[in-house]
């Protein structure tokens, strides 16, 4: 379950100021609500050099070929958690196939997620919810994760995101009526039920809610959000932390104590690195539990790259609801001649002799608590970029290439200051954020603080990752 607080450490912020927007940049597929009410979904523009699988576009063409008013299309309320979201199911096949309606009132009132009268796993409609009584969420932020991410060619798993409209009054009278209804007197579902109300309110007056740029379109006659797919377990303490502390920047810092960070955080070769990280991890009883057996090199390896590269985003991202809500997805890693090969499904080809492995990769699913300079940077405010003394070597180099981009106002500057629908100042505060970060990290490496040998298929190929040679200026 997701436990988010909205903290808001600058309440300055003029009422009347402008707000995201649906400003936005991309191939658009139109879609007619009953109402006569053009809809939109977006794929947004690649970000220039940006690194998108096939994978990818075919999942943002999946999305944006949702119609929510085809009779094999169902959205429900998200009845869990604490944000107003949508879960959009398809019934081509099954008990409710071509019965949209009776879907809606008969499944959804349930709760759940994953429901067997459902075509798979649902996708997530999720929209902006930011009220003192409610989470922090803004829809915008999966936007900029996915896009950011593909650039940097991470090795986390950001899912892919398109920007959706829906028409409001519909919305109102399919979903936010119902999640208000079931959520209702469910001590559970407290904050989730204020979302609903909060929501509820707007859509029949867009006037009342504050930020009204933020979740509804130019003409106010649409809501808008983020469409994705999202999967994979929740981590434990192994890579989140104990939690001990408390929320904030307590559970930030117990985060910096786990095996990975505190490897990161060494300032010995790597296999030494490694070794000091599991032993200092593994002096906290707790943590020592949730390692089990033991962490493997290789899994530690990789979990350090998705470390640096999580601490990056959400310092660029004013991040600040990461702690606990990170998942994984297992899969089989072994070697083929030169190349790392992975799958979920171990193939019969593969053997164990040829040394294949399960490790976790993450998947960063839960990203919109961040993209709102009023959001806690927790990233920032405990220090996380600063104390990393191990890079990835493409990482570091594509950063600051980033950062010489926007400092010439390049094609990556234009591109995030035209796509995404950010107001001047949710841009102006992106580009500061990521240049604050690539100084933090660079000063590090012209301090000589700073070993670029992070590169986890390499260490998996030969159990070793070499130490590269590069320039401080990348």
């Amino acid at each position: 379950m997701k436990t988010v607080k909205f903290w808001i450490l600058s309440i300055s912020v003029s009422i009347g100021a402008a707000q995201a927007n649906d400003r936005i940049a991309g191939d658009t597929t139109s879609y007619s609500s009953p109402n006569g009410v053009q809809e939109r979904c977006v794929s947004l523009s690649a970000m220039p050099g940006g690194n998108y699988g096939d994978e990818d576009k075919k999942q943002e063409k999946a999305l944006c070929s949702i119609n929510f008013y085809d009779s094999n299309i169902a959205i429900c309320p998200k009845l869990r958690s604490t944000s107003p979201g949508t879960f959009v199911y398809r019934l081509g096949t099954g008990p409710y196939e071509g019965n949209q309606q009776s879907f809606e009132q008969e499944v959804c009132p349930r709760g759940q997620i994953m429901v067997k009268e459902a075509d798979g796993n649902p996708v997530s409609f999720k929209v902006t919810m930011t009220d003192r009584t409610t989470s922090g969420t803004i829809s915008t932020a999966s936007l900029l994760y996915y896009h950011f991410s593909r650039y940097l060619d991470a090795n986390i798993h950001v899912p892919v995101a398109v920007w959706r409209s829906m028409d409001r009054t519909t919305h109102e009278q399919r979903v936010t009526r119902k999640g208000l209804e079931h959520s209702a007197g469910k001590k559970s579902l407290k904050m989730n039920h204020a979302a609903w109300q909060i929501l509820d309110q707007a859509e029949k007056d867009p006037g009342a809610y504050r930020d009204t740029d933020e979740l509804f379109t130019t003409d106010r006659s649409q809501i808008y959000g983020v469409m994705l797919n999202v999967r994979g377990k929740r981590y434990g303490p192994e890579f989140m932390g104990t939690r001990k502390s408390g929320w904030g920047d307590g559970q930030n810092r117990d985060f910096q104590q786990t095996a990975p960070f505190l490897a990161l955080r060494s300032d010995n070769p790597l296999a030494d690195a490694i070794a000091e990280g599991r032993a200092k991890a593994s002096e906290d009883p707790d943590l020592r539990k949730a390692m089990g057996n033991g962490i493997s090199n290789e899994q530690l390896v990789y979990w350090m790259q998705d470390v640096t590269e999580i601490t990056l985003l959400d310092y660029i991202f004013t991040q600040q609801d990461r702690i606990g809500n990170v998942d994984y997805v297992s899969y089989w890693y072994w070697v083929d001649g030169d190349e790392v090969k992975f799958a979920e499904n171990k193939p019969d080809s593969v053997t164990d002799a040829e040394k294949a492995k399960r490790i976790r990769r993450t998947w960063l699913n839960d990203n919109d608590a961040g993209g709102k300079a009023r959001y806690a940077n927790f990233t920032r405010r405990t220090q996380m970029l600063e104390k990393l003394r191990h890079y990835n070597p493409k990482t570091y180099r594509l950063l600051m290439a980033m950062d010489r981009d926007f400092s010439e106002q390049g094609k990556l500057f234009e591109h995030v200051r035209d796509t995404f629908g950010l107001t001047a100042s949710q841009f102006e505060n992106t580009v500061k954020a990521l240049q604050d970060a690539a100084a933090i990290i660079r000063s590090n490496c012209e301090a000589g603080k700073l070993r670029f040998d992070l590169d986890p298929d390499a260490y998996f190929k030969s159990g070793n990752s070499p130490e590269h040679e590069v320039s401080c200026n990348g």
